[in-house]
């Protein structure tokens, strides 16, 4: 027999019992590799079809991927959508270059009030192109897509829609940090959701005596008492006699000094029939305001015209009636003459530096200003 039919003859008989030990070999191997196929394919339909998820267990504990394997979907596409500056999922708008590189609408306004403070055009931090209000434009394909990418409650540690997280952080969540019924009363207690009936049943202030309560109501009427003053005095000030109103645009300019810096200034108008001029600077006029994450703007009123006896006039600046800038009104008094025809400079009452960039982003700053003229 030829060795070819040596060999053929010793393959067939390999499933025999009576075969050489290389074909019995060959047959455990054979079956140890179709167990692991069988495994590999549970596994796989495990992972497809999916367990009953433990809810004891946080979402963070994640298998790790394989060298070689690609992540999941969102995980890929967290680096497709992310911002290009913070490296961030949007949280709201998202707004794109003219070559289509990403921002989110924090980074975007920042950029622009940056470039405000640098007298420098804005570019776009990936490609350097030109940036803009005009130039760039909202995606809202990717608006939407975020909106529906998982994302990690704080509380309880579940995985939810992005355009769902708030709703259940409010509202749904049994972990989410809450405040005991009789806060009003005193109780500094804070805990999770679920644990308000034990505590509010167990709480010990319903149970405090007159005495002890009236302290405690005592601090919460004084600060009660600074915000109804404040509007108290506006609706005062609305009795006077003498009450005007208008738009101001502040626009940007630099100072002539060796090193520039920015300020904003008005043209004249005219209010209680005076000229008027209102200007407003950054920081203070601080040297460097663009390393400084936090920005303040502060305004000044100046009396343009020339007038025969004191004028003492209360005023305050609000938001525009097409901005979305929060401005928190606060009421300033001065006496005006021809000597004292400047007040100081006051803060702006805007309540961060997001809202103070948003400002600066623009192109002008547009507010509404008050005066009220003092009867004598």
């Amino acid at each position: 027999m030829s060795s070819l039919e040596e060999r053929d003859v010793g393959v067939a008989a390999a499933p025999g019992s009576s075969s050489a030990g290389l074909g019995v070999g060959a047959v455990v191997a054979a079956v140890e590799a179709v167990a692991g196929v069988a495994a590999m394919q549970d596994e796989v339909g495990m992972r497809r079809d999916g367990p009953e998820a433990d809810t004891d267990e946080p979402p963070k504990k994640r298998v790790k991927i394989p060298e070689g394997e690609s992540g999941k979907l969102e995980e890929r596409l967290y680096s497709v959508l992310c911002c290009t500056v913070c490296l961030d999922l949007p949280k709201a708008s998202v707004y794109q270059c003219t070559n289509g590189h990403l921002m989110c609408a924090g980074c975007f306004i920042h950029l622009l009030a940056d470039s405000r403070l640098k007298e420098e055009q804005a570019t776009c931090p990936n490609c350097r192109c030109e940036i803009s209000k005009n130039l760039c434009c909202r995606n809202l394909a990717v608006e939407k897509a975020v909106s529906e990418l998982p994302t990690e409650c704080t509380f309880c540690l579940k995985q939810f829609p992005r355009s769902s997280l708030e709703r259940h952080q409010k509202e749904e969540c049994q972990d989410r940090v809450t405040q005991c019924k009789y806060t009003r009363i005193g109780c500094p207690w804070q805990g999770p959701f679920h644990e308000l009936p034990a505590h509010e049943s167990e709480c010990s202030h319903p149970t405090k005596t007159g005495t002890e309560l009236m302290g405690i109501l005592g601090e919460m009427d004084q600060s009660h008492r600074r915000d109804m003053q404040l509007y108290n005095t506006i609706f005062s000030l609305l009795c006077y006699e003498k009450i005007g109103f208008t738009e101001v645009q502040f626009r940007p300019y630099r100072t002539d000094d060796f090193i520039t810096r920015l300020y904003y200034e008005t043209p004249r108008f005219t209010v209680l029939n005076q000229t008027w001029v209102l200007k407003a600077r950054v920081n203070d006029s601080e040297r460097n305001p663009n390393l400084s994450c936090k920005r303040t703007l502060s305004f000044q009123l100046i009396l343009k015209s020339k007038v025969n006896s004191a004028l003492e006039c209360s005023f305050l600046l609000l938001k525009g009636p097409y901005d979305d800038v929060r401005i928190k009104p606060v009421i300033h008094h001065h006496s005006f003459s021809n000597d004292a025809n400047e007040t100081d400079y006051v803060p702006l009452p805007i309540s961060d530096s997001v809202e103070c960039n948003k400002l600066l982003a623009a192109k002008n700053i547009n507010l509404r200003l008050f005066i009220f003229q003092v009867q004598k």
